[in-house]
C-alpha cells in the first residue's frame, strides 16, 4: 500500500473549485496567529464552509508538500486524529505564493480521560506497520522534511544508530561546528563513533511524528488529541517519547500509560537525554548561542 499523497493545484481558486464545488470562492479570510515560519489563516468560504490554510513563498513551497506527506502518513496508520488534507499547491495568480489547505479545527469539550487515550493512541502509531514510509530498508522516510525551519535528512538505513547518527546528530553538529571549542568537538565526534555504547535498536520501527512537543497537540473535533506540523520518519519510539520531555512534557498519566505498551526499553532513562541532543543541537542552529550550554552539558554527560 503507497502512501496516499494528496493532490496539488496550481492555483486556489482551481484548488476550491475542484474540492467544494464550482464557483465556491474565499468570502472572508482572518488571519490565525502562532508559528514563526508559515502564515496561517481561517478561510470562511462562500458555500459556508470554514477551512484552514498556511501560505508561503513560492520558494518555501517544500515545506507544505514535506508536512501533507507527513500527516498522511500519520493518518494512514487509522491511529491517531490529524486534520484532513484537502491539497497544496503555489498559486502562480498570487505572486506565486505556496499553500497548503487543511480542515478547521473547531475545538470543543475534552473527552473523559484524554490522556490516557493519547497515550494509547500514540502507542498504537508506534506499533503500526510502518513498511509502507520507507523505500527499502528500515528507517528513514519516503522524502527529505523539516524539522522547525532546518532541512532534515530521511535517507534509508538498515539500523536505527546509524540513521541516528547519520542523518539526525551529524548534519547538525556540522552546522554548530563554529559554536564549539575544538575540545567539544573531539568530545562529540568521539560520542558519534561511539553511539552503539549508549543507544540501542528498537525491537519494532515506528512511524515517529518527529517534533512532538506539546504545541504539536491539539484537541481534535472529537475531543481528543491530533497531531499536528510532523516531521515524520520511521525510528525508535524512545526518541519520540523523549522529545515530548524535553519542553515541560505531558502529564504523569499519559507516560504512565504509555510505558505499559513495552515500547520503551530498558535503560531508556540513560538514553533520553542522547535523542534529545538532536533537538537542542537544532534549537542552536536556528535560534542561537542560548542553546549551547544545554548543548555542551548532553555531550559531557556521555563523554566526560
Amino acid at each position: 500500500m503507497d502512501l496516499k499523497i494528496p493532490p496539488q493545484f496550481v492555483s486556489i481558486d482551481d484548488a476550491l473549485s475542484s474540492l467544494f464545488g464550482n464557483g465556491v470562492k474565499i468570502k472572508n479570510a482572518t488571519r490565525v496567529l502562532g508559528g514563526d515560519i508559515n502564515e496561517a489563516y481561517k478561510l470562511e468560504l462562500t458555500d459556508g464552509t470554514h477551512i484552514f490554510m498556511k501560505s508561503n513563498t513560492k520558494k518555501d513551497a517544500s515545506f507544505f508538500s514535506a508536512e501533507a506527506a507527513g500527516l498522511a502518513a500519520i493518518a494512514q496508520t487509522g491511529a491517531i486524529g490529524t486534520p484532513h488534507i484537502f491539497c497544496t499547491g503555489v498559486d502562480e495568480k498570487k505572486h506565486g505564493s505556496s499553500f497548503l489547505l487543511l480542515e478547521y479545527i473547531q475545538g470543543g469539550k475534552r473527552i473523559s480521560g484524554y490522556w490516557r487515550i493519547f497515550a494509547n493512541q500514540l502507542s498504537a502509531m508506534h506499533k503500526a506497520d510502518a513498511s509502507f514510509f520507507i523505500k527499502d530498508k528500515k528507517y528513514g522516510f519516503l522524502c527529505d522534511n523539516y524539522i522547525g525551519s532546518r532541512k532534515q535528512i530521511n535517507t534509508t538505513y538498515n539500523t536505527w544508530i546509524d540513521f541516528f547518527r547519520d542523518c539526525r546528530l551529524e548534519p547538525q553538529v556540522r552546522c554548530a561546528a563554529d559554536y564549539f571549542e575544538t575540545s567539544d568537538l573531539k568530545k562529540i565526534c568521539k560520542l558519534l563513533d561511539h553511539l552503539d555504547n549508549f543507544l540501542v535498536e528498537p525491537t519494532h520501527p515506528s512511524l515517529l511524528h518527529g517534533d512532538l512537543w506539546s504545541g504539536n497537540v491539539i484537541m481534535g473535533n472529537d475531543g481528543k488529541a491530533w497531531l499536528i506540523d510532523p516531521a515524520v520518519s520511521v525510528g525508535h519510539a524512545e526518541a519520540e517519547i523523549a522529545m515530548t520531555e524535553l519542553f515541560g512534557g505531558f502529564p504523569q498519566e499519559f507516560y504512565d500509560v504509555y510505558r505499559e505498551t513495552g515500547l520503551l526499553l530498558p535503560g531508556y532513562s540513560r538514553r533520553k537525554n542522547l535523542y534529545n541532543l538532536y533537538h537542542l543541537l537544532n534549537h542552536l542552529n536556528i535560534f542561537g548561542r542560548c542553546y549551547l550550554s544545554a548543548v555542551k552539558h548532553i555531550v559531557e554527560e556521555y563523554m566526560p
